[in-house]
């Protein structure tokens, strides 16, 4: 049983900003897998099915992104998932330029506070993740403001193609395993 999350916060003001760029990976992988994210449980949001032949459990945390980390561990409890092997976590990275994808199989949080917390409640840094660029603050701006900020019109456009390389990187981990993700999609470009 794979867990497959989305990091973001919810509520309308959040809706299409650089931090919820998990729940836009989980909507897309919904839409296009037709499973219906919607029953309240584990402290978020979660909707089960078959993709690429895997039960998977779609996750979107109610928790706001500095608490992931408590959703996704009743998760794990109650399915009683492989936590290095079966959860799949995707989150924005602002190291990255906007709409590349870094997937790892471990690693530090990198000073993102959902990873941060995911850590903390795992007890260790190693489950595979899907980093999705949002690109680098701008000098002087404060890192919440821009995380928490929306896309310009080209940058929105450009993280809806980013959600669905997510999507289908996600079914490639299902099928071929992290690694042959990885050689797919941590290439620039």
């Amino acid at each position: 049983m794979y867990l497959i999350v989305g990091l973001g916060n919810f509520g309308k003001e959040y809706h299409n900003t650089r931090h919820n760029i998990g729940f836009a990976v989980i909507d897309e992988l919904a839409k296009q897998e037709r499973i219906d994210v919607l029953e309240k449980k584990f402290k978020g949001v979660i909707g089960k099915g078959i993709i690429a032949g895997q039960k998977c459990v779609l996750i979107k945390p109610l928790t706001y992104m500095n608490l992931s980390g408590e959703c996704i561990r009743e998760a794990l409890n109650f399915y009683k998932a492989d936590e290095t092997t079966e959860l799949i976590v995707i989150s924005d990275d602002i190291s990255l330029d906007v709409g590349q994808l870094r997937i790892r199989k471990k690693g530090s949080a990198g000073g993102h506070n959902g990873l941060k917390n995911i850590i903390l409640h795992l007890g260790h840094d190693t489950f595979t993740r899907i980093k999705v660029g949002v690109g680098e603050k701008p000098k002087n701006w404060d890192l919440a403001d821009y995380v928490l900020g929306h896309f310009s019109a080209p940058e929105q456009k450009v993280m809806e193609e980013a959600a669905a390389k997510a999507a289908d990187a996600v079914r490639m981990i299902l099928t071929e395993g992290a690694d042959a993700a990885m050689n797919q999609y941590n290439r620039k470009g």
